[in-house]
C-alpha cells in the first residue's frame, strides 16, 4: 500500500479512534472479497472508499454497520470491541446508514418513513415525532413534503428523505444521534445537478453535527473530490492506496492512475 500524504488527525475526543477494522476478511462462497483488511478512522474524518465494482466496498459498509458478519478479524467502535451483529448489542456510538436505493417503504408517507424507528422504539408522542421529522426534513432541504409518498418524489428527493431518516434521533436518548454515517453510492443514477445537491448536503450534515464522521462509497469523480478528505482505494480485498483527496492527481500509484484515467491497461484487470 502506498501512502502519499501525512494525514492530520481530526479526532475531537480523547484520542481513541472512532472505528478500527483489524484483519477483516470476508468470503462469499469461494470468492474472497476482503482479505485481512485494516482500517483506522478518527472522529471528524470524511473517508471515501473507491475502486472497481465488485471489490468489497459496500461489504465494508455493511460490516461496519453491523448488518453483516466478517469471517475473521475484529471490529472496534470507540474503543469497544463489537461482539456479533448490531442487534446483539448496541454500539457505544450511533451508526447510521444511507442505502444506495434509498430503501423507503412505498406504503408509508415521508413522515412515517423518516420517523419509523421513533414510532416503533421510543416513548415520544406522535406530535413530538412529527416535530422532529419536520426539523430534519428542513435540514435536508425538503420542507412541506411530510404527507407525500415516495412514489411522488424524484430520485434525488428520495435520497434526501433517506438522509433524514439516517440522522433523526431521539432527544430523550442523545446516544441515538449517529456519530458515524455510512453512505453507499449516494449519487448513483442522479444527474449532475442533483448530485451536487446531495454532495453539498453530505458536507452540511457533517458541519451541522459537529464531530460527525462519515464513510462514503462512490464511483463518481465529483463526489469523491467534493465530499472526501481522505481516499482509500480498494482492490482484490486489500487497500492499495490511502491518501488525501488533494494528492489524487499527483500520486504515482498505478491503481489510482488507472482508475482516474479510465485506461484499460494497468494493474486493474476486469473480466468482461
Amino acid at each position: 500500500m502506498a501512502d502519499d500524504s501525512s494525514l492530520p488527525s481530526l479526532d475531537c475526543g480523547d484520542g481513541t479512534p472512532l472505528l478500527e477494522l483489524r484483519g477483516i476478511s470476508k468470503n462469499f462462497g469461494s470468492t474472497r472479497v476482503l482479505d485481512g483488511l485494516n482500517l483506522t478512522m478518527n472522529r471528524g474524518e470524511a473517508i471515501a472508499i473507491i475502486g472497481p465494482s465488485g471489490t468489497g466496498k459496500s461489504t465494508i459498509l455493511r460490516i461496519v454497520a453491523g448488518l453483516l458478519a466478517a469471517d475473521r478479524g475484529e471490529i472496534w467502535v470507540d474503543g469497544h470491541r463489537r461482539q456479533g451483529l448490531i442487534e446483539d448489542a448496541p454500539d457505544p456510538v450511533g451508526i447510521g446508514m444511507v442505502f444506495q436505493q434509498a430503501a423507503l417503504f412505498d406504503s408509508l408517507t415521508v413522515e412515517e418513513n423518516v420517523g419509523f424507528l421513533l414510532y416503533q422504539h421510543s416513548d415520544l408522542s406522535g406530535q413530538e415525532i412529527r416535530h422532529l421529522v419536520s426539523e430534519v426534513l428542513d435540514m435536508v432541504g425538503l420542507p412541506g413534503i411530510a404527507d407525500s409518498y415516495p412514489a411522488q418524489l424524484s430520485g434525488g428527493m428520495r435520497k434526501r428523505v433517506s438522509f433524514a431518516r439516517a440522522i433523526i434521533s431521539n432527544p430523550q436518548n442523545p446516544t441515538d444521534r449517529p456519530a458515524l454515517l455510512l453512505y453507499d453510492e449516494p449519487t448513483a443514477g442522479l444527474d449532475p445537478i442533483a448530485s451536487t445537491i446531495i454532495e453539498d448536503l453530505i458536507r452540511s450534515i457533517q458541519r451541522g453535527q459537529g464531530c460527525s464522521s462519515y464513510v462514503i462509497v462512490t464511483h463518481q469523480d465529483s463526489t469523491i473530490r467534493r465530499t472526501a478528505d481522505r481516499v482509500i482505494f480498494l482492490h482484490q480485498g486489500e487497500i492499495q492506496w490511502d491518501g488525501s483527496v488533494e494528492t489524487i492527481d499527483t500520486t504515482d500509484n498505478p491503481y489510482m492512475r488507472q482508475f482516474f484515467s479510465g485506461r484499460v491497461e494497468g494493474p486493474i484487470q476486469l473480466v468482461h
